[in-house]
């Protein structure tokens, strides 16, 4: 799942080399929460007008992780 986020981030900013992701350990709830770590300059170019991109880069990844039967968050630091 985080390369699938790394890859998704790195193609969407001006700055790939400043891309991590990283995954918090799974919660009571059984939910995976990634984290994905971007430039400062580059927030925008994730969130996307009115958040859309974000919105298709969580959908992408639920969906993935559906797949694993997993249960995952994304959020965007």
């Amino acid at each position: 799942m985080k390369e699938l986020l790394t890859i998704i981030a790195k193609g969407l900013v001006e700055e790939p080399e400043k891309v991590s992701v990283t995954a918090d350990e799974v919660n009571e709830e059984g939910v995976t929460v990634y984290h994905i770590h971007v430039a400062e300059d580059d927030m925008g170019r994730i969130i996307g007008k009115q958040g859309r991109i974000a919105k298709a880069i969580r959908t992408v990844a639920r969906s993935a992780a559906i797949r694993k039967n997993e249960r995952i968050s994304v959020e965007i630091d």
